[in-house]
Formats: structure tokens, C-alpha cells, sequence
């Protein structure tokens, strides 16, 4: 099966970082965020295991994300004396600059059947997914590693265990405009070839 080339090569490079700001704050429909899901779920995996993970915030679902990231953060920053309440607020209302968030987690093969970067690696592959099927869909996206991300205590709060990994958020929205290209270096100044 060949599929259309400049098609594909347009939406590789239409793949953009847009951050909340930049979102009109129109509401986007569930079965477009499933079906974004459906396409991050084609990403490979060793051994099948499958290991990504979504709990996607929408519509009421934003003041959850809200309130249970905002007093994750205080709890944990109050108890080793880092809070800051000007992140505390960020965390409380940055949720609402998207029309969806998606909190990406690895859920570890209970097996232990691949090494834990494969299933991290197979995790960021339906990332890349995502971000090419919001493209296509001519949405908006953003993954952030910030926040909550790297606190063993916010894992609980989407459905994660001791064993696995929260590895940052996405957020989808619709784009008030789209970013210019971000120049890249050129292919050949990150390769070798060796041919004999």
C-alpha cells in the first residue's frame, strides 16, 4: 500500500508546539479527542505490552485536574519547604486555557518482560501519534513536563502505580493561528553514513 507523499510530508512538518495561550477556547468534541487516542494507540511496542496510559480532562473535568494538581503540589512543596504560590495558581488555572488535557502516564508490564525505557520509549512513539493526528485534525497541542509530573505522589491521582511513570500532559485546543516552521538542523549534519 503507498499512501500520498507530500501529504504526509506536509503534516510532518505542520507538527507544531502551540502553547494554551494561543488556543481560541473553543470546545472540541469528545469522538475527535478518541479518535486522536485511537491513533496514539498505533504507536509500537515490544512484546505488546501497550503501556501508555490517558485520563483526559474535559469540560467539568478541568476543575478536577485543577483542584487535584494544585493540591498535589502544595502538599508535597509545603512538606519539603519549596511552595510557591505563584505556581499554586498556575496550577489552578492553567487547565482552563485548553479545551482538553491529557495526563500520559506508562503503566509498568507487570512482567517486567522489556526494559523499562522500551515502555517509556513506546509511551513518547503515541505521543508523537497524538501530536500528528491533532495536526491532521488542524488542532492545537502542547506536552508539558511541568507541574505535577515528576511528584511520586501524583501518580495515585491517574490511576498509576509505584512502578509507573506520569509523563506529562497534553494539552488540545483550537489554534487562534498556526505557528511558523521552526528551522531544523539540516539532515546530514546528524548522520553518518557508512556504506561499506
Amino acid at each position: 500500500m503507498k499512501f500520498n507523499l507530500s501529504e504526509f510530508d506536509a503534516l510532518i512538518h505542520r507538527r507544531r508546539s502551540i502553547f494554551p495561550e494561543q488556543y481560541t477556547g473553543e470546545v472540541i468534541d469528545r469522538d475527535v479527542v478518541r479518535r486522536i487516542l485511537e491513533h496514539a494507540t498505533c504507536a509500537p511496542t515490544h512484546k505488546r505490552t501497550e503501556p501508555w496510559r490517558f485520563s483526559v480532562f474535559m469540560g467539568k473535568g478541568l476543575a478536577r485536574l485543577a483542584s487535584l494538581q494544585s493540591a498535589c503540589y502544595k502538599t508535597v512543596t509545603e512538606a519539603d519547604g519549596t511552595y510557591k504560590e505563584e505556581r499554586y495558581q498556575g496550577l489552578r488555572n492553567k487547565p482552563f486555557k485548553s479545551a482538553c488535557v491529557i495526563a500520559i502516564g506508562m503503566k509498568r508490564d507487570e512482567r517486567k518482560s522489556v526494559p523499562e525505557v522500551e515502555e517509556i520509549g513506546a509511551v513518547f512513539c503515541a505521543l508523537e501519534n497524538i501530536y500528528l493526528s491533532t495536526a491532521a485534525h488542524g488542532l492545537a497541542g502542547y506536552f508539558s513536563t511541568g507541574g505535577v509530573t515528576y511528584f511520586e505522589q501524583a501518580k495515585a491521582l491517574f490511576g498509576l502505580g509505584p512502578g509507573d511513570r506520569l509523563l506529562g500532559f497534553f494539552n488540545l485546543g483550537v489554534p487562534k493561528e498556526w505557528s511558523p516552521a521552526h528551522e531544523r538542523k539540516p539532515v546530514d549534519t546528524v548522520t553518518q553514513w557508512i556504506m561499506e
